[in-house]
């Protein structure tokens, strides 16, 4: 594990916010994450700049809609640049298959490489009880690992699941298959919860064979986000 693996979560109001916090992380921290909140306010430039600056963009928009939407969705995120895009698991298999195909189509026709495509098994601000509120009864690491393994049948690079189950995940799937672990909290990180259920530190994630961490309030929120986001990185090769 190193740097190159933590990326931070640029969950703020505005682009010049944005742009500020790449600036002082880039170098630091592998990439970005751009979600909803940003690009809704912002538009595809965000990303645009980001990329111009040679910064990996993952955009985090979760598309869950019929395969035809998302498959104009990714084409459209591929063509921006963006290094990872997510869509949601429980769109099932059709879906995920016109994902797959639309960033390997869109790739080639942009002579770009195509970006990695994972899949939203289940959020990290679910429990148990919650998911049981959506009419899903079975177990939640059941879930988690079926809808990985949906994801993997549909030719996906990999999947956004929380550290707790990342272990069943990487022994399950093998090395190669991408996890992406959001709900980072604790050890080097900020130890308040905030809206997450399904949490462990960096060391803890990445030890349970988490290929990429997403880390967002922890460093962007601390009176020295270039600080954290070092003490982050560094916890990961600490003995």
């Amino acid at each position: 594990m190193n740097d190159g693996q933590v990326l931070v979560a640029l969950d703020v109001e505005s682009r010049d916010q944005a742009m500020t916090l790449a600036d002082a992380l880039r170098g630091t921290v592998g990439g970005f994450k751009i979600g909803s909140r940003l690009f809704t306010a912002e538009g595809p430039d965000i990303v645009r700049r980001l990329v111009d600056e040679g910064d990996r963009v993952f955009l985090d928009l979760k598309w869950h809609d019929i395969p035809n939407t998302v498959a104009t969705a990714v084409e459209a995120a591929t063509a921006l640049g963006a290094w990872m895009i997510n869509v949601h698991a429980s769109g099932g298999a059709a879906m995920l298959r016109a994902a797959r195909a639309a960033a390997d189509d869109a790739a080639a026709k942009s002579r770009r490489e195509a970006p990695l495509v994972i899949a939203v098994t289940v959020l990290t601000s679910m429990n148990q009880a919650a998911l049981r509120e959506t009419g899903i009864v079975i177990d939640l690491m059941d879930q988690v690992l079926r809808l990985a393994e949906l994801t993997k049948e549909a030719g996906l690079d990999g999947v956004v699941a929380s550290p707790k189950e990342t272990a069943s995940i990487r022994s399950r799937f093998g090395g190669d298959f991408t996890i992406v672990t959001p709900g980072i909290r604790g050890g080097a990180a900020a130890d308040t919860k905030n809206d997450q259920e399904r949490t462990m530190s960096p060391a803890e994630a990445v030890a349970a064979g988490a290929s990429y961490l997403v880390v967002g309030r922890p460093i962007i929120a601390a009176p020295d986000p270039k600080a954290a986001a070092r003490a982050i990185v560094d916890s990961l090769t600490s003995p």
